[in-house]
């Protein structure tokens, strides 16, 4: 074999083939779109109020009485007279951290005729009680401390929320976050049915 001939060899060899070399640069540019995509969903707030079916629509909300974060006993019959929305958490949920000022929202604008009840998901009692302290909420957060509560309602993540309505029947199931303005749509399409 002449010098000439090695030399040929040897470089087809070190040259990778042109497809290996396009298949390369598209399996990057996808990897590249996948991570900023994904960046991009995880840090952004909710974008709404995603209504979400529910064998619970129509009937009696079945909240139980339970034990507030602050110790204090929680009645469901003292949110009847009023729109309630009931919304499940966790202070290690991101989704759940972006709704809360939506939340804070809320219940300032229907102080009068709405009320917000959190209850917390496998959580923390210290962290739910450092996180209202840290980002407001002065609305009962109620513990589910065996989950009773999140399996009575069918909750199959947080966050979520349900819409009950002054007699106490659910009328929405939300999941993935709310928006106050959302929740102002809803309850007046609600009332006028």
């Amino acid at each position: 074999m002449s010098t000439d001939q090695v030399v040929a060899e040897v470089s087809s060899e070190a040259t990778p083939p042109r497809r290996r070399r396009t298949v390369l640069w598209a399996a990057v540019a996808v990897g590249a779109i996948v991570t900023v995509a994904a960046i991009a969903i995880g840090t952004r707030p909710p974008a709404g109020t995603t209504l979400s079916p529910s064998p619970l629509i129509g009937r009696p909300a079945p909240l139980a009485a339970g034990e507030t974060m602050s110790g204090a006993p929680f009645q469901p019959d003292s949110l009847h007279g009023k729109w309630a929305l009931v919304n499940f958490f966790a202070t290690w949920c991101v989704p759940c951290r972006g709704e809360h000022p939506q939340l804070v929202a809320f219940s300032q604008r229907h102080a009068s005729d709405a009320e917000v009840v959190s209850i917390a998901f496998q959580d923390d009692p210290g962290h739910v009680k450092s996180f209202f302290a840290q980002r407001g909420g002065d609305w009962p957060v109620v513990k589910d401390p065996n989950g009773r509560t999140a399996l009575d309602f069918g909750v199959t993540g947080v966050p979520e929320s349900y819409l009950l309505d002054p007699d106490g029947t659910v009328r929405a199931k939300i999941v993935g976050g709310v928006h106050a303005d959302a929740l102002d749509a809803l309850i007046g399409q609600e009332q006028g049915r």
